[in-house]
Formats: structure tokens, C-alpha cells, sequence
């Protein structure tokens, strides 16, 4: 018995009305849906730190959502886990056409374009035929922002170059003012979406993923944070009763040594 037949097994078994997990039997497609997403940000967040033993346990993790999803899948008759890696495999074989296709088509060995253009035609044959079609409303916002704006580019709905993103830029920030002035709560965070819908699409013109720069810099932000409460601590000080002033100090000092 192969290593994932294995895991289909302990699947099957865990979701087992009779004898069974209880937990594992309650859940359906939606209450795992959470864990997925949580699985896939440990996955990148051990890339980031380079942990390669913690990314096999937790790409184990991950495939073991899709196994829960396959079996649940399975019990209700829409599909099991063979169609699963079926349709991964015909649809990869599909969108590869340079190294999967004709001797002609092999040849060409036409890579740029190739794969958007396929997804194109595959999305043709549904019945939302929008540019901005299968754009999945669960990704995290900035992801989605992205890729709609990337979408629209392609249909030629796009700025030449930064500096018209730029300048949008100061639009937005100028209408920002405007409502923040009227106090009126749902224009503020309208107007404020705006305006990271716009810092977005700089960020695709400077081919920046901005999903990885705001982690970074979160990372960043918190390293010289403990850094200056280290330091502090280290001082005899208490951080709550520092000056504003004086903790920007302690702020420079931290950036001068973290970088």
C-alpha cells in the first residue's frame, strides 16, 4: 500500500460515522475551510524562515486538507481524491503545452503568454465570461487586489506606467482627507480602501508582491520593536511612562542596529 492510500485509510477511518473521530465526523466542507487557509500560511511562513523539517510536517498538514476534502467529497458522491489529482494532472498537462504537447508545439517552446492565454480559453467555456472571472473572493485582500488589477491590465484597462499609479495615489490620499473631515465612518474606510487598492496596483507595476512586502515589513517593525523594549528594559526604564520623544530615540537606536 502506497503512502497516500495510507492516508486516504486513516481518513476513511477517522470519519467513520460508527467508530470514528466525533470531531472529524461533524465537520463539512466549511468549518475546514479555515484550517486550510491557516495551513497554507504556516506552509509559507516556514519557506520564509527556512525550517525545512517544520515545511514537511506542515505541507503534510496541508495535504491532509485535501484528503478530509476528497473524503467528505466522496461520502456525498461529487468526487474522490483520484479525480482530484485526474484534474490536476490533465489540467497541468493542458496549460504546458511547451514541454507536454506536439512536436511542433514543443519546438516553439513558447512559454510567455502561453499559460494565461490557456486559462483564458478554459474560462471561456463557463458561463461568467468577465475578464476579472474566477477571481476568488477568499483570498486575503491584498492577493485579490492584485489580481484583479492584474486582469484588468491584460484587457487594457491599466496606467502606461507608475506615474499615472502615482498620482492616483494622491487622489485617493486628497478624497481620504475629504471624508476623514466629514467624519462620516463608512466613506472614511471606503476612501481609505481606495486608497490601498491603488498602493496596490503600484506595487504590480513595480512587479512587487505586496502580500510578501507588508509581511516583511511587519517582520521588520517587530524586530526593532523588541528591540527597543529590550533596550529600554535593559535602561531600568518603563516603556508606558517614556515620552513620546524619548521613545523615538530608543525607535533610532533599534533601526541603527536591526537595519
Amino acid at each position: 500500500m502506497s503512502e497516500i492510500d495510507k492516508l486516504l485509510e486513516v481518513m476513511r477511518k477517522l470519519r467513520d460515522p460508527e467508530k470514528g473521530c466525533p470531531w472529524d465526523v461533524e465537520q463539512d466542507f466549511s468549518t475546514i475551510a479555515p484550517y486550510t487557509i491557516e495551513e497554507a500560511y504556516e506552509v509559507a511562513d516556514a519557506i520564509e524562515r527556512e525550517d525545512f523539517d517544520e515545511l514537511r510536517s506542515e505541507l503534510g498538514d496541508l495535504l491532509f486538507q485535501v484528503v478530509f476534502y476528497a473524503q467528505m467529497a466522496t461520502e456525498k458522491g461529487y468526487f474522490d481524491f483520484a479525480d482530484v489529482a485526474c484534474g490536476i494532472t490533465d489540467k497541468m498537462i493542458r496549460r504546458h503545452p511547451h514541454v507536454f504537447g506536439s512536436d511542433e508545439q514543443r519546438a516553439t517552446g513558447k512559454v510567455d503568454g502561453s499559460w494565461e492565454e490557456i486559462k483564458e480559453e478554459e474560462r471561456a467555456v463557463h458561463d461568467d465570461t468577465s475578464a476579472l472571472a474566477g477571481v476568488a473572493k477568499a483570498l486575503p485582500s491584498l492577493k485579490r487586489a492584485q489580481k484583479l488589477g492584474k486582469r484588468a491590465s491584460r484587457v487594457g484597462f491599466d496606467w502606461p506606467d507608475t506615474k499615472g499609479v502615482k498620482e492616483k495615489i494622491h487622489e485617493e490620499l486628497e478624497e481620504l482627507d475629504a471624508a476623514v473631515g466629514s467624519r462620516d465612518m463608512a466613506h472614511i474606510e471606503e476612501e481609505f480602501g481606495d486608497l490601498l487598492f491603488a498602493v496596490v496596483n503600484l506595487s504590480r507595476h513595480l512587479d512587487v508582491d505586496p502580500e510578501n512586502a507588508l509581511r516583511r515589513a511587519n517582520n521588520k517593525f517587530e524586530c526593532r520593536f523588541r528591540a527597543m523594549e529590550a533596550d529600554i528594559a535593559a535602561e531600568g526604564l518603563e516603556f508606558r511612562k517614556m515620552t513620546l520623544e524619548m521613545l523615538d530615540q530608543h525607535w533610532r537606536k533599534a533601526k541603527r542596529r536591526i537595519g
